[in-house]
């Protein structure tokens, strides 16, 4: 008996000391589990009313996840319900205050409420707008990250509900703008808590497609809580990280979800889409026959400028006289030699005036000159001295005497009296 009694001291103090030698018992394992989980604090969570079972003033209630198929049950007893301005329906969007419990029983975990609050209208609004605030501070709105459309795509990406009004507008406007435009379309939920994950994974799958060159999501129009799909922050970062240029076309001109912000065009509406995305092939034509007529004014304008220029330049004298340019400057040449010729001759002409008045000088000084007025030159045969004295010539000296017209010899003779007394006189 003590060693039974004993048996519980040897449990194991920790989960990580159990063993299949030495386990928890079950009821140990719960309770410590629920003291765990009743530590827990309080938590404000976000859901959309699946089940609303109200039994003896307490409400039993079935909480959904707006995006995802995640559940989880809330109960309210009656002490919190009479609190609340309204009762809990089914389908309503809602925030709970709560707390984890677990009934040891069962086992169940569950939710206790200690605060049930509708969310509103002007709550949702407040809310989108402080995520499409905290998005935009992020920059997946700024304009550098939007990536222009094609001018002709080939075939055109399209996520919509299945045979709904939008899908309809789309192909119908496209088809009738451009009738070669192609579709890669993907039906998808476009409202409840399907719509976001089956969107983002359609996005995905055309986004990867090479052959796909533009991607519309397009919806018909709705009540806000009908369009919260479009501004959820998971859509919105996948449209962010596309590749391939996202065009928005939600609802009506009114509505503004937050995918209008972060796509890469917003089209008013689904028809509005097809008309942005593809052009239309009447008017394509008529640019084109308008560019044709503008491109024959242009060649035909061109060509008669440049015949004016022709003709102007064919009627200026250098074209219709070609020889005359070479004729004025055969003249101006002729001009110049002559002028030249004259110059010459006039210089040579002063020349031979110069060369002569200088020889007539020079004659006019030389010895002959001298001697052809008379003078002679008396020069000692012996040796050609000049005599300029009577004493370089005594007598009996042979001389040579120079004339104007040749020369003589001749003999010193004394002087003779009158003549030295003459001489003795000077």
């Amino acid at each position: 008996m003590d060693e039974e009694r004993a048996g519980p001291t040897s449990v194991p103090a920790t989960a990580a000391d159990t063993s299949p030698e030495s386990p928890w018992p079950l009821r140990l394992f719960s309770e410590k589990l629920k003291q765990h989980i009743e530590r827990s604090p309080d938590v404000w969570i976000e859901g959309q009313l699946l089940e609303a079972n109200i039994r003896n003033g307490h409400a039993y209630l079935t909480m959904r996840d707006v995006d995802v198929e995640y559940s989880l049950s809330v109960t309210v007893w009656a002490s919190v319900m009479r609190t609340l301005e309204s009762r809990p329906e089914v389908g309503a969007r809602v925030v709970a205050r709560v707390r984890p419990n677990l009934y040891l029983k069962t086992g169940r975990l569950s939710m206790n409420a200690s605060d049930l609050r509708p969310v509103g209208l002007g709550d949702l609004l407040v809310r989108l707008e402080r995520l499409r605030q905290a998005l935009q501070a992020e920059g997946l709105f700024d304009t550098a990250r939007k990536r222009p459309l094609p001018v002709l795509p080939h075939r055109v990406g399209l996520i919509t509900g299945r045979n709904s009004d939008a899908e309809k507008d789309v192909l119908r406007n496209a088809s009738l703008r451009w009738p070669g435009v192609e579709f890669e379309v993907r039906n998808t939920a476009v409202q409840g808590q399907n719509a976001v994950r089956e969107i983002v994974q359609a996005l995905r799958e055309l986004d990867a497609l090479d052959a796909v060159d533009v991607i519309v999501i397009a919806r018909g129009g709705g009540a806000l809580e009908d369009l919260l799909p479009f501004s959820s922050e998971d859509l919105v970062r996948a449209v962010a990280a596309a590749t391939t240029p996202v065009v928005s076309a939600i609802g009506h001109e009114a509505d503004r979800p937050i995918l209008d912000d972060v796509a890469d065009l917003r089209a008013s509406t689904p028809t509005d889409a097809a008309k942005r995305i593809v052009p239309d092939v009447g008017e394509e034509r008529q640019r084109i026959q308008q560019a044709r007529l503008r491109l024959d004014r242009g060649v035909r304008q061109f060509l008669e400028r440049e015949a004016h220029r022709l003709e102007s330049l064919r009627t200026r004298p250098v074209m219709s006289q070609p020889s005359g340019m070479v004729d004025v400057r055969a003249e101006d040449v002729r001009r110049l030699r002559q002028r030249s010729v004259h110059s010459m001759r006039t210089a040579l002409s002063r020349g031979s005036d110069a060369v002569a008045h200088l020889r007539a000088q020079v004659r006019s000084l030389s010895p002959q000159q001298t001697l052809d007025r008379g003078y002679a030159v008396v020069q000692v045969a012996a040796d050609g001295a000049v005599v300029r004295d009577p004493a370089d010539a005594p007598a009996g000296t042979r001389l040579a005497v120079r004339v104007a017209r040749g020369r003589f010899d001749a003999v010193a003779l004394p002087p003779d009296e009158s003549t030295a007394k003459g001489n003795t006189h000077d």
